[in-house]
């Protein structure tokens, strides 16, 4: 990855990080890696473990932010989430999977995929 790139998506997760503080959720963890794959950033509110994948674009030539979510990458932040909570004891505990994509100063929230 180019190091546009690299800034790019580090400017898009801290602008995350900042959408959904404001929004009341508490950061529990960001870049969280593992050998399953990468979440973004896994935040908690009201008890629930919210894992988010960020997506960050200049433009939407090539399709908006959200839409470059596929299967496979959803596959992975299933599977990383699922390392997570029996690695940390959390079995039990309610958990979402959530989607930001930011293009420009535009900023789509989805709380809740349906996998």
């Amino acid at each position: 990855m180019n190091s546009y790139n690299v800034k790019k998506g580090r400017w898009g997760e801290n602008t995350a990080v900042e959408f959904l503080q404001k929004r009341g959720y508490g950061i529990v963890e960001r870049n969280y890696r593992c050998r399953a794959g990468e979440v973004d950033i896994i935040a908690e509110k009201s008890g629930v473990i919210h894992f988010v994948e960020v997506k960050t674009r200049s433009g939407e030539r090539f399709g908006s932010p959200l839409e470059a979510i596929n299967y496979y990458k959803l596959t992975h932040i299933i599977n990383t989430a699922g390392y997570y909570i029996y690695t940390k004891g959390l079995e039990g505990r309610e958990i979402s999977f959530d989607a930001i994509g930011i293009c420009g100063d535009r900023i789509e929230f989805v709380e809740g995929i349906n996998i």
